[in-house]
């Protein structure tokens, strides 16, 4: 080994294992921030025949996807 390098002691190991402890206990400690959801968008009404067809997000994806 060169001079300059030091083999890893077990103080530092410990240490270093100290301020993990630290950083996890300080991470769960926290108090949580919730994120606001996404407001639920209504359904239209399905037609008392059949025929409940519409384009929606999920169709125009798929359209999109199907362009050459």
């Amino acid at each position: 080994m060169s001079e300059g390098q030091s083999k890893p002691s077990r103080r530092g190991f410990m240490l270093g294992a100290a301020v993990a402890g630290a950083a996890t206990a300080a991470v769960v400690t926290l108090p949580q921030t919730s994120t606001p959801e996404a407001p639920v968008a209504e359904k239209p009404p399905v037609p008392e025949k059949g025929g409940g067809y519409h384009v929606s997000e999920h169709v125009k994806q798929y359209y999109k996807s199907t362009l050459v």
